[in-house]
C-alpha cells in the first residue's frame, strides 16, 4: 500500500505497467490475428505453365474479398503435355517457379501451404491422343512436386466445365459479387448481379453465365451454392478452339483445300510474311487429324505465304464452325445448345491480348460488334512491316493476330450470340486488381475451405490498420494520464519544500 506522500509516484507508476500491459496485450492479439497463410495453384495450360501463390489472414479463411495473389511465375517452354515422350521434361520445367515459391513464402508457412497443378485442354487433347503417356506425366509432375515441402494436394485434369466453372468463381470472387464487408462491420449480400465469364486459352475456350433459363443440355449445367444462395450456371467449353489449335485448324483447311503441295498461300497471314515448317506441325494434333491429307508423310515440307485479305481470311475462318447443325432449340456452333447471353461478362486470357492489340495497331478501343469488324478489317489488311512498325516487341506473334482478331469475331458474333446490346458489356481485362483473372484462384477457393456454401453470420475481424489506430488512441490517452499524474507529483513536492 503507498505512503501517503508517495501516493502520486505510485499512480504514475501503476498507469505506466498498465499502459505496458495493454500494449503488450494489444500488440500480441494484432501479431497473432495478422498471420498470413498461402496456397499454390500451378495452371498446367496448353501453351506454357504459370504459378500463381495466393495468401490471405489466418483468421479469416471463411471469408471473401481476402483472397488476394502474393506473386506469380511463368514457366519457360511449353505446356507440360509438350513434354510428352521426353522422360523427366516435364517435372525438371516446373523446379524453377517452385525454387522461386520457396523464396515468396515464408519458411515457417511452407509445411501449411496447400499445393495444386490442374492441367487443362492440352492434357485433356493428349489424354484423347495418348492416354498412357498423359499419365506418366501425371505421376511425373507429381513425384516432382511431392519433393518441396509444401501440403501437395494432387495433380488432375481438369474437365472443360471445371476450367469454365472455376473461372466464373474467379471473376465473381474478385468483383465482390457473391458478397461483400458493410460498413455496419457485417458481411452483406452486395445483391449484384453475377458477371460471366469468357475464356481464351491454347487448346479450348469457355463461356460461363448465370441463366434463368432451361438448360436443355444438361452436360452445360452447373449447380454451385456460394454463401447461403443458389447460382444455375450455363457452362461450355469448345475444345480444339483455343488460340493455338484454332490456328493449326485453320492451316489444316488451307492444306486441305489447295493440296499437299509445297506451298500454301494465307490470307489471315500478312503480306510479305512467309513461313517454311514440316507438315507434322499442322497435322500432329486431335484437332487436326480429320484434315490430315492422303497419303501423308510428317516430314514433308510446307512453306506458308501470307496474302493479308480480310474476307478471304473471314471466309476461310467461318469454315471451321458449323452452323448448319442443332438439335435443340437454339445452338452456339457445332450442334451445342446455348441460350441467349445475359448480364454483363469479363474476357481474359487471349481475348484480353488480342483485344489489346487491336487498340495498340489500329487506334480502335473495340466496345461494339461494328468496331470490332472494323478493327479486324485494318489489321488483316497491314502488311507485315507495317504491323512490325506498330508493334515490333510481338514480332514472334505478328503473324497469328489477324487470323485471331476474325475468330474472335466469329465466335462472338455468330457463335456465341454478342450483338450491339449485349457486346458493350463484355470488359476485356487481364487482372482484378493485382491478381490475375483465370480458373487457377477459383480452383483454389472451390478445394479449400475458403468458399463456404452457407452464409456468414459472424462480424469479420478488423482489418490491421484498424488495430493500430486503436493502439494509437490507447498509448495517446494512456500518455496524457500518465503526464496528468507526473504533473500532479511535481506540484505534491513543490508545496511540500516550501512547507
Amino acid at each position: 500500500r503507498c505512503r501517503e506522500n508517495n501516493r502520486y509516484a505510485c499512480l504514475f507508476y501503476s498507469a505506466n505497467v498498465l499502459l505496458s500491459l495493454l500494449v503488450t496485450f494489444i500488440l500480441s492479439f494484432f501479431l497473432s490475428s495478422s498471420v498470413t497463410l498461402y496456397g499454390v495453384v500451378l495452371d498446367a495450360g496448353s501453351s506454357h505453365t504459370a504459378m500463381y501463390i495466393y495468401k490471405w489472414p489466418a483468421d479469416k479463411q471463411n471469408g471473401t474479398g481476402i483472397v488476394t495473389q502474393h506473386s506469380e511465375c511463368h514457366v519457360k517452354g511449353g505446356g507440360v503435355s509438350s513434354y510428352a515422350g521426353e522422360r523427366g521434361g516435364a517435372g525438371r520445367s516446373l523446379e524453377p517457379c517452385l525454387d522461386q515459391a520457396l523464396k515468396d513464402i515464408p519458411k515457417s508457412r511452407h509445411h501449411l501451404t496447400p499445393l495444386y497443378l490442374g492441367a487443362t485442354a492440352g492434357m485433356r487433347l493428349l489424354n484423347i491422343s495418348n492416354p498412357i503417356e498423359s499419365e506418366k506425366i501425371l505421376k511425373e509432375v507429381g513425384s516432382k512436386l511431392h519433393t518441396y515441402p509444401f501440403d501437395f494436394r494432387g495433380a488432375t485434369i481438369l474437365s472443360g466445365q471445371e476450367e469454365g466453372a472455376y473461372g466464373w468463381v474467379t471473376v465473381n470472387y474478385l468483383l465482390e459479387n457473391f458478397i461483400k464487408y458493410g460498413f455496419a462491420g457485417h458481411w452483406l449480400s452486395p445483391g449484384r448481379d453475377t458477371v460471366g465469364a469468357l475464356d481464351f486459352g491454347g487448346a479450348s475456350t469457355q463461356i460461363t453465365f448465370e441463366t434463368a433459363d432451361v438448360v436443355e443440355d444438361k452436360s452445360n449445367v452447373m449447380e454451385l451454392r456460394l454463401y447461403g444462395r443458389d447460382y444455375h450456371l450455363y457452362t461450355q467449353s469448345f475444345l480444339c478452339y483455343g488460340r493455338d489449335q484454332v490456328l493449326r485448324r485453320l492451316l489444316a483447311h488451307l492444306v486441305k483445300n489447295q493440296g499437299a503441295g509445297p506451298h500454301v498461300s494465307h490470307p489471315c497471314y500478312p503480306a510479305g510474311f512467309n513461313v517454311s515448317m514440316k507438315l507434322d506441325k499442322v497435322f500432329d494434333s486431335p484437332c487436326t487429324a480429320d484434315q490430315m491429307p492422303t497419303p501423308y508423310s510428317p516430314q514433308d515440307p510446307l512453306t506458308v505465304i501470307g496474302t493479308g485479305h480480310y474476307q478471304h481470311c473471314l471466309a476461310n475462318m467461318s469454315k471451321i464452325f458449323s452452323f448448319d447443325r442443332c438439335s435443340f432449340s437454339k445452338c452456339s456452333f457445332d450442334g451445342v445448345f446455348q441460350p441467349n447471353v445475359t448480364g454483363s461478362f469479363m474476357a481474359f486470357s487471349a481475348f484480353f491480348y488480342t483485344h489489346v492489340f487491336l487498340q495498340r495497331t489500329t487506334g480502335i478501343t473495340v466496345t461494339s460488334p461494328t468496331l470490332l469488324e472494323g478493327a479486324t478489317h485494318t489489321v488483316c489488311n497491314m502488311d507485315y512491316q507495317e504491323m512490325l512498325k506498330k508493334a515490333p516487341d510481338q514480332k514472334g506473334r505478328l503473324q497469328d493476330y489477324c487470323a485471331a482478331s476474325v475468330f474472335i469475331q466469329v465466335l462472338m458474333l455468330q457463335g456465341y450470340g454478342f450483338d450491339e446490346l449485349s457486346f458493350p458489356r463484355i470488359s476485356f481485362q487481364r487482372k482484378a486488381g493485382d491478381t490475375s483473372i483465370g480458373w487457377a484462384l477459383g480452383y483454389m477457393l472451390s478445394l479449400s475451405s475458403l468458399l463456404p456454401g452457407e452464409s456468414m453470420g459472424l462480424r469479420k475481424a478488423l482489418r490491421p490498420e484498424a488495430w493500430a489506430g486503436l493502439i494509437f488512441l490507447f498509448v495517446f490517452l494512456i500518455l496524457i494520464v500518465s503526464g496528468y499524474l507526473l504533473l500532479k507529483t511535481c506540484q505534491k513536492k513543490d508545496s511540500d519544500s516550501i512547507i
